[in-house]
């Protein structure tokens, strides 16, 4: 496991961890709402890194070990988000990264692309939509009821329930998703206020009419059986952003790219990190 760091960034602390040789082009991932560095698999990461790339994750704020608000009534918008990955960056000397980002965070990445382009050497965009989405979002059902956040067997419950709900056939088994809910539940100061702040936060201004803006080549990997964000949102995506490749992962829903495809996701990351202009 990488050595995680503590970084002051915006105002309050980040926890940060990295993968590789400061010196190589470095790669942000960013990930989803809720989403603590533990998503991004740290085989996966070394992995990013074996390619030649300075592999940075970094918990949100209001998740894992990063500085957390009250839940319900999160102080920020989305905005902030975005300048946290931006403050992530700027707190490890990076003037310039490729980022990825994942469901919310591929709308962030998108905000870091259209407001501070010179920040962004590529873009991959994970299972996600325009902000705001060019379609309606239907999330799959969720028990009326809301889980004990504090009580570790329920919340991890929760979470594996939740990955189940929104996966595939490739989707990690249940052991497996347990042990990773438990590393969360673990590394994180207040599962409630991981868990529902960043659907509660404010928006920022609309990005989807300024996509034509984004001059940063561009990789749309998604899911075909993604079922908060179907098949139509990527291919917006694709048509919004100027010469943006989309490239489906067969058999995926809305997740973090399980094992079946690391080599796909992986391989299409590096490629793309290496490219300097749109393709034709």
């Amino acid at each position: 496991m990488a050595t995680e760091t503590m970084v002051p960034v915006n105002g309050i602390e980040l926890c940060v961890a990295t993968f590789g040789e400061p010196g190589d082009p470095a790669l942000l991932l960013i990930a989803g709402a809720s989403g603590s560095m533990d998503w991004w698999d740290d085989e996966f990461c070394r992995r990013l890194a074996a390619g030649g790339r300075f592999v940075i994750r970094y918990d949100h704020r209001d998740t894992g070990r990063s500085t957390c608000f009250p839940a319900g009534d999160p102080p920020y918008s989305d905005v902030d988000l975005a300048h946290d990955a931006l403050g992530v960056l700027d707190a490890l000397g990076v003037h310039q990264a490729h980022l990825v980002g994942l469901s919310m965070g591929g709308g962030l990445a998108q905000r870091i692309a259209v407001e501070r382009p010179h920040r962004v050497l590529s873009l991959t965009l994970m299972a996600t939509s325009t902000v705001p989405p060019a379609y309606s979002v239907s999330p799959p059902a969720t028990p009326a009821s809301e889980p004990q956040w504090s009580d570790r067997r329920s919340a991890v419950d929760r979470i594996v329930a939740g990955v189940r709900g929104l996966g595939g056939p490739f989707t990690a088994d249940e052991p497996h998703l347990r042990r990773l809910a438990e590393r969360v539940f673990d590394r994180t100061h207040d599962m409630a206020a991981s868990q529902t702040n960043h659907f509660r936060c404010a928006g920022g201004p609309p990005l989807r009419e300024r996509l034509g803006e984004i001059t940063a080549p561009t990789l749309i990997l998604h899911g075909t059986l993604d079922p908060l964000f179907p098949p139509p949102h990527a291919e917006t995506l694709r048509a919004e952003i100027p010469g943006a490749r989309l490239v489906w992962l067969d058999g995926v829903g809305h997740e973090f790219p399980p094992t079946a495809v690391w080599t796909q996701v992986i391989d299409e990351i590096i490629d793309q990190a290496g490219r300097r202009t749109q393709p034709a």
